[in-house]
C-alpha cells in the first residue's frame, strides 16, 4: 500500500473512531446507573486510544 493510500486508509479509520466516540458519549449521557456508567466511560476510553494511536501513525506517515 502506497503512503498516500495507506493515509487515505487511516484518515477513514479516523472519521469511524470520531463518530464511535460521538455516538458513546450521547449514549453514555443517556444512561443511568454505575454499571452503565463505568461501561461507557471503558468504551469511550478504548476508542480515545484507538483515536490516538491512528492519529499519531497518521502523523508519523505524513512526515515521513
Amino acid at each position: 500500500m502506497t503512503d498516500k493510500s495507506e493515509i487515505a486508509a487511516l484518515e477513514q479509520q479516523i472519521a469511524d473512531v470520531r463518530a464511535n466516540l460521538i455516538e458513546l458519549t450521547e449514549q453514555a449521557a443517556a444512561f443511568s446507573g454505575a454499571g452503565d456508567e463505568d461501561l461507557g466511560a471503558k468504551r469511550i476510553a478504548q476508542q480515545q486510544a484507538e483515536l490516538d494511536r491512528l492519529t499519531a501513525k497518521r502523523d508519523a506517515l505524513q512526515k515521513g
